[in-house]
């Protein structure tokens, strides 16, 4: 048997004593660690590469059709009225972003307003 067998039949094992859930909570508790190893900025930085590796992965095509999955996922889960909420409170994040954009810099290179 080799190594890559041997690994899958372990893994099998695992999956059928202890469950998906087990997973997901090892997954979570990796990403915690690593995300306070990292600090908060870091591990976006890491998510990012992760995207634009997986965006090159698919094609802009097929991470568009992944987006859209998220999205209709996202949308099972809220509700139709609980995306529609979600949809305008990031209407309104965008809005608030393109005036703060629009604002006259000082000297200081902050907003005068």
């Amino acid at each position: 048997m080799s190594v890559r067998q041997a690994g899958r039949k372990g893994g099998k094992h695992t999956a059928t004593k202890h469950g998906p859930e087990f997973y997901r909570e090892i997954g979570r508790r990796g990403g915690q660690a690593r995300k306070k190893q990292l600090g908060a900025g870091g591990y976006a930085d890491l998510g990012r590469k992760g995207g634009e590796a997986r965006k090159g992965q698919l094609g802009s095509e097929g991470y568009a059709q992944l987006g859209r999955r998220g999205g209709e996922a996202r949308k099972s889960q809220l509700g139709s009225e609980g995306y529609a909420q979600l949809g305008r409170k990031g209407g309104r994040r965008v809005a608030e972003l393109i005036k703060r954009g629009k604002r006259p810099t000082g000297s200081n290179g902050q907003s005068a307003a």
